[in-house]
């Protein structure tokens, strides 16, 4: 028999809940990683000025990226106070704690698009640029920014515009505690509604989960609190106003899904970081409840550390987003297959104007006109029907949030029609259940066949759910080429691994194992006892959705056999 191999060695899993009580800003590190102020030094430039809580280990390189990630470049000209957002890649070696990946269990729940980033931080930034005739300069410049691993954009930003005007009245005592009130607010559970009370305001959010209902509204949870005062609700923790970012290129909805779902290399050109970073991570999220698993820069400048491996012209550009301002990246990015050039809004006659798709070969000076310069041919028609409504909405002044769900609405329902054939495929590779049995090694998974899955699209294709036509078997063809085809088969794979091992544990647990091992050597029966060990030890590591009494019950089957075993082998064996 060799039923429980596995690749894992036998590894302890250490408990930590108890420790993490004890740990200092083990609430506030659940939501930030820390608060930095950034400020204009005569001398040195940006510098930050400040790091909250002060043992917070930045490398050289993330405080130098934060210092010029913090501040608009100089063409944006942004005067008064400025939000927006950016992401940086942390430094080598960082990754360590035993709350990261598959241990950490708000990934576990929470949805694909709101797991906290493993290699990468977000910074949302609070900047106030005002005229001040005491300073050299002549004027007053400085960012709050809250880096965390959790991409809440609008929590953070929410949160940063109670702050923030408070903190450059009143500078640091102010700031130590907000943080001591951020480390007493329970840690951000997925499903649940929280009070998160900081100067004098309670913020209520809910946590969306994995389990809500793609679209849906999930239902709060029924708190009632005589909360004073009373609370300020925010309909979202992440979800922008996606009808203002993509306002002037509705007409091109379709083409901008489409790159986002191959992953192509495109670049963002806007007048300021705040449209630069709103509109890339309008674009990240068009293709949801699908992960975008490219790399994507909301903010990037030509200080940022990535520059060079991103710009350089010796290969082929990268599969990223980078939301820019600065006129000298039209040059730089000229030989990049789409960039999308925004301006400020402009109006024809009630309605937005739209910016039309251009040559790449006129993207070549510094006053470039606004445009979508790309050679890219869509495989899909456009909806024109949701073209209609949305510019009918304008002319109606029906509300940007009213616009904003009926655009996620659609590209929703557009990205759900695209994976749905997918995972209907995929769900037939898993081994039947029945094949599943004891004794065995469990089945493999059957492998993915692009062509076997093309086959099946004339009777369960995306044309069940969409009302779309063009080429979506070239579109498909294009998909498994891409890093999001990838990024989403590993995942998908490695939970149906996860099931097809579950199986097996349960046939194990309904198993005979005391009769099994009655005509059995001792030899046989110590390696079964340490194969079902480590099976338990790979259920609890990987945190498989097996039920507690099964587990239990297998653990009061381990004993008994070992029980059966002399007495000098159960104690070797109650020692290991």
């Amino acid at each position: 028999m060799d039923p429980l191999d596995g690749p894992e060695s036998h590894k302890i899993k250490l408990e930590s809940s108890a420790e993490e009580t004890c740990v200092p800003w083990s609430r506030f590190s659940g939501w930030l990683e820390c608060v930095c102020v950034v400020t204009f030094d005569l001398e040195l430039g940006q510098a930050i000025e400040l790091v909250y809580p002060h043992d917070v280990k930045l490398t050289e390189k993330e405080k130098t990226s934060i210092c010029y990630l913090s501040f608009p470049d100089s063409y944006s000209g942004c005067l008064g106070d400025t939000q927006f957002s950016f992401r940086l890649r942390q430094s080598v070696g960082r990754v360590s704690g035993s709350w990261f990946g598959e241990e950490d269990k708000y990934n576990r729940d929470a949805p694909l698009i709101l797991q906290k980033e493993l290699a990468h931080f977000y910074g949302y930034v609070y900047f106030r640029q005002v005229k001040d005739v005491s300073v050299k300069r002549g004027y007053f410049q400085k960012s709050l920014v809250l880096v965390s691993r959790l991409p809440y954009v609008q929590l953070f930003q929410s949160l940063l515009q109670i702050i923030a005007p408070e903190y450059f009245e009143k500078l640091e005592p102010c700031l130590e505690a907000v943080c001591n009130e951020i480390d007493q607010w329970p840690p951000p559970v997925p499903g649940q509604t929280l009070n998160l009370p900081v100067m004098g305001v309670v913020m209520q959010v809910r946590i969306p989960s994995k389990d809500d209902k793609p679209g849906g509204s999930p239902t709060r949870q029924g708190q009632k609190e005589n909360l004073l005062p009373a609370p300020m609700v925010l309909p979202t923790i992440h979800e922008l106003d996606l009808f203002k970012c993509f306002q002037s290129v509705l007409i091109h909805l379709q083409m901008l899904w489409e790159l986002m779902l191959l992953g192509e290399p495109f670049v963002v050109m806007a007048p300021s970081p705040t449209i630069s970073s709103e509109t890339v991570l309008a674009l990240v999220s068009s293709i949801s409840p699908l992960r975008y698993c490219c790399d994507f820069r909301p903010y990037f400048t030509i200080h940022d550390s990535e520059f060079k491996e991103y710009t350089t012209r010796t290969q082929a550009p990268p599969n990223v987003i980078l939301g820019v301002t600065n006129p000298f990246f039209i040059k730089t990015f000229q030989c990049w297959p789409h960039v999308l050039r925004l301006g400020e809004v402009k109006m024809s006659g009630d309605l937005p104007k739209q910016v039309k798709v251009k040559k790449l070969a006129k993207l070549k000076t510094l006053d470039t006109k606004p445009g979508i310069y790309t050679a890219y041919k869509t495989f899909l028609h456009k909806d024109k029907a949701l073209i209609k409504r949305l510019l009918k909405g304008i002319q109606r002044k029906r509300p940007s949030e009213v616009q904003s769900a009926i655009l996620r609405r659609h590209l929703l329902e557009l990205t759900q029609s695209f994976i749905i054939p997918l995972e209907r495929y995929l769900a037939s590779l898993m081994p039947l259940q029945r094949s599943v049995t004891p004794w065995k090694t469990p089945p493999q998974i059957r492998p993915f066949s692009q062509d076997e899955f093309m086959a099946t699209l004339d009777h369960a294709g995306p044309q069940l759910t969409s009302m779309l036509k063009g080429d979506w078997m070239g579109l498909y063809k294009r998909f498994f080429r891409s890093p999001n085809f990838d990024g989403w088969y590993r995942l998908r794979h490695r939970e149906m691994t996860q099931k097809v091992e579950c199986l097996h544990l349960e046939a194990i647990c309904d198993a005979d194992l005391l009769t099994w091992t009655k005509d059995k050597s001792e030899v046989e029966i110590v390696d079964l006892v340490l194969k079902l060990r480590e099976k338990l030890m790979r259920a609890r590591k990987h945190h498989l959705p097996v039920k507690e009494e099964l587990v239990e019950k297998l653990e009061n089957y381990i004993q008994i056999v070992i029980s059966s075993l002399p007495e000098d082998l159960q104690t070797v064996l109650h020692k290991h």
